[in-house]
């Protein structure tokens, strides 16, 4: 996908994530992300349906929507992988940069010991 294309998500603050179950059932979900060199990153509880679903199928449908899930946008679709490393800081600090209430999070995750997962996103 072309930077143009991915121009239509400048300034959302939400996208709904649509992961795969293995009978084939899609499930949407509106997440936080941050596009990074031509790939989105969202990041989730680790032990979360979703990271669950990605492993199991990475395929996976990505388009704006509002807080609630209601989807503003054409769907397109991508690849999703969970990420670690230098690649997860780098999105990790990107997140942090774009929404303040994750620094909360990232604080109260290292109290109530929660684990996170990166999913990257290639469209």
């Amino acid at each position: 996908m072309t930077t143009a294309d991915l121009s239509q998500f400048d300034g959302e603050k939400y996208i709904s994530i649509e992961t795969f179950k293995k009978n084939g059932q899609g499930v949407k979900t509106p997440v936080w992300f941050v596009p990074h060199n031509g790939a989105f990153y969202v990041y989730t509880e680790a032990d979360s349906w979703k990271v669950k679903r990605i492993r199991n199928n990475p395929r996976v449908r990505v388009a704006k929507c509002d807080i609630r899930g209601n989807v503003k946008g054409v769907f397109i679709d991508g690849t999703a992988q969970i990420i670690d490393g230098e690649e997860r800081r780098i999105a990790d600090k990107l997140l942090d940069q774009k929404y303040f209430l994750k620094k909360i999070f990232n604080f109260l995750t290292k109290i109530n010991r929660h684990q996170r997962a990166m999913i990257k996103i290639e469209v």
